[in-house]
């Protein structure tokens, strides 16, 4: 994505060695925020290039976590705050019949099964959430159709952007130390 789209103005901005973008160094609060939120979808797209399905299922002991339930859970956690909480819409299968009153983590363990759907998976959540984005009326100051669950306030599209680069922060972070963990395999 350029500076273009994202509303920057500045022309394209050079992708790095691993396919990011760079964010933009003075732009407009929107083409900002996408900038970061691009560059961590990207960041997670490169821990997972070139592994196995056993290399996206495995573990590192105590954890239970994998790259591959990662990958679901995050397009899980697009489709729930841009689709669900942002829009209002209905979840979207697989979420829709999902047996979470029987695994309430359930998102973090289909995608062992068969990693090229839960990167499919990934990636039209994304679409789905970008399409969203960009469609807000009020940019970041469009409200989410649904309030906080727990104190009812309403919450803004600013903050469902800065939650998500928040989410990728932590999992990338996530990532790295199971990536090493796999093949040896380090960078930011």
């Amino acid at each position: 994505m350029t500076n273009d789209e994202h509303g920057g103005g500045a022309g394209p901005r050079a992708a790095d060695e691993h396919g990011r973008p760079d964010p933009p160094f003075a732009g407009d609060e929107m083409s900002t925020l996408r900038g970061f939120l691009d560059f961590h979808r990207r960041t997670l797209a490169w821990k997972l290039e070139g592994l196995t399905r056993d290399q996206l299922a495995a573990t590192h002991p105590p954890s239970t976590m994998t790259l591959g339930g990662m990958l679901t859970h995050l397009a899980y956690v697009e489709d729930w705050w841009f689709g669900v909480v942002l829009d209002g819409s209905d979840p979207v299968e697989p979420w829709a019949s999902a047996p979470w009153h029987e695994d309430p983590d359930w998102d973090w363990r289909p995608a062992a099964a068969d990693p090229d759907a839960a990167a499919a998976l990934w990636e039209s959540a994304v679409a789905r959430s970008d399409a969203l984005l960009v469609a807000a009326p009020d940019g970041l100051e469009t409200v989410a159709v649904r309030r906080d669950r727990r104190t009812g306030e309403p919450i803004s599209l600013r903050w469902i952007v800065v939650h998500m680069i928040e989410e990728y922060c932590r999992h990338n972070g996530h990532a790295d130390l199971l990536r090493e963990a796999i093949d040896g395999s380090t960078g930011e």
